[in-house]
């Protein structure tokens, strides 16, 4: 049944979406996929002067620039020039990963009795899983994008349709994906999807930040704050042993502003099997559909500010550990060891396998949602 609306003039349409001349986000060409396709870029802007890039491929932020303590503006993410650069992109940066972000151990689950197998594309500790949903996850697709202006700010919203048993999933996923800028200097992150048939998912936002807006400089001097009391012990593989354990009078305690640097070195069986911080904290407070705190990000030298909030159980602290000076990205600079951080919010890591877990399983007739709002200030 389709619902007919009252025609109204084009004047007062534009008034009510806010959408008309020079109020739209712009869209360039980026470039073409190995196979001829287009894709492209869309640049998001508000009144203070931020600036967000979005492209078709991966759903990925390609940038963002943000306002220091003396107004200077400057791209506080780790990434690509070009397109060509994003192809090879091999640490995630920037972008949209599922169906599972995070990992599956040994690339099994089952989903009413009956066991599904996906890609192992990781093997931290020599002990395999499926990581940020195989070898051709949502990372390397290419969605269908289209810009949109509302009340709130200009934004772009990402389309893609994954079939049945792709990367070994089952059931044909829609997904949806919106990047906004707000007038508030928010960008909200949001997905939401349905599926055909029970599949697990966990859609995540995979960006690399930097507040110094200088990426050859260490995040260990980013003072950090996590909203949670609990984190998941792991085994060497780095997938959660089901339990939860206290963060009190542990490195990982970052319930008041620390220096992301001051205990990363401890001898700490949690640190040791991560190469540092690689684990998920279990937020205070989180209800279904409701926004709670999951971080604070401070750089004390520029005074940018990043305040983080989400409506999913965890959030996944990841320090950079893997960066090694191999990936070049924008401006020609090797990316090394600890230059830029992580802040995944999400379910909980192996969650299909883990009875304790918040469940994993999305059924038809449901909607998975998955929001992220990351807040920016300086000081």
């Amino acid at each position: 049944m389709r619902t007919l609306f009252p025609l109204i003039t084009l004047t007062a349409m534009c008034a009510f979406l806010t959408s008309c001349g020079s109020e739209s986000s712009s869209e360039s060409v980026f470039g073409k996929m190995p196979d001829g396709r287009e894709v492209k870029l869309f640049t998001l802007t508000n009144e203070a002067g931020m600036v967000a890039k979005v492209t078709e491929y991966g759903a990925i932020l390609v940038s963002i620039t943000a306002p220091d303590k003396d107004g200077e503006f400057a791209d506080i993410t780790h990434g690509y020039d070009t397109l060509e650069g994003w192809l090879g992109n091999t640490s995630y940066f920037g972008a949209t990963v599922g169906r599972f972000g995070n990992r599956i151990a040994h690339g099994k689950f089952s989903i009413d009795g009956k066991e599904y197998s996906v890609p192992t594309n990781n093997d931290p500790g020599g002990i395999p899983c499926g990581l940020h949903g195989g070898i051709k996850g949502f990372d390397k697709v290419l969605w269908k994008g289209a810009s949109f202006t509302d009340a709130k700010g200009e934004g772009v919203k990402l389309t893609y349709v994954s079939s049945d048993g792709e990367e070994g999933y089952p059931g044909e996923l829609t997904v949806e994906v919106t990047y906004q800028l707000t007038g508030n200097n928010e960008l909200i992150w949001e997905a939401k999807a349905t599926t055909s048939a029970p599949t697990v998912l966990n859609i995540v936002h995979h960006s690399y930040w930097n507040l110094s807006g200088d990426p050859n400089t260490s995040i260990n001097d980013h003072e950090l704050t996590l909203y949670s009391d609990e984190y998941l012990p792991t085994n060497a593989g780095l997938i959660p042993t089901g339990a939860k354990a206290a963060v009190a009078g542990t490195p990982m305690d970052f319930t008041k502003a620390t220096l992301i640097g001051a205990r990363v070195e401890d001898e700490f069986d949690a640190l040791k099997l991560g190469g540092g911080y690689d684990h998920a904290w279990v937020l205070n407070g989180t209800a279904a559909g409701d926004l709670v705190k999951a971080a604070t990000l401070r750089d004390p030298e520029t005074g940018r500010v990043m305040t983080l909030s989400t409506n999913q159980p965890a959030v996944q602290f990841y320090g950079g550990n893997f960066l090694d000076g191999t990936a070049t990205g924008k401006g020609g600079v090797a990316y090394q060891h600890r230059t830029a951080l992580c802040l995944e919010t999400e379910n909980f890591p192996d969650a299909p396998n883990q009875p304790d877990f918040p469940a994993a399983v999305l059924r038809p007739g449901e909607v998975y949602h998955h929001q992220m709002v990351h807040a920016f200030s300086a000081e």
